[in-house]
């Protein structure tokens, strides 16, 4: 598994619901901040990228970024930071 943070602007639209379930569905999933999603899949960046954006309108913007090696963090919530070091001891980074 590897780690793919996510993070997205939805513009006109706003269908938060219909992304956030799409995110969800991968089962393994955190969201540390407001508009940022961290998952654990199988799936490569654009896989996951052309999965969310299936539930995007064309002038929504999505990064999908994978997590490697170094990270840092500050003013996350007590379950994101369990969530984030569990997930670093056990997935491809």
């Amino acid at each position: 598994m590897k780690l793919y943070q996510i993070t997205y602007d939805l513009r006109k639209q706003r269908d938060y619901q219909s992304l956030y379930e799409r995110i969800k569905a991968y089962g393994t999933w955190c969201r540390p901040l407001e508009s940022t999603w961290i998952i654990a899949t199988s799936q490569n960046a654009a896989q996951v990228r052309d999965n969310l954006k299936a539930v995007m309108d064309a002038d929504d913007g999505l990064l999908v970024t994978r997590l490697k090696g170094d990270a840092a963090w500050h003013g996350l919530s007590a379950k994101a930071i369990e969530w984030l070091k569990n997930q670093y001891q056990r997935c491809e980074v």
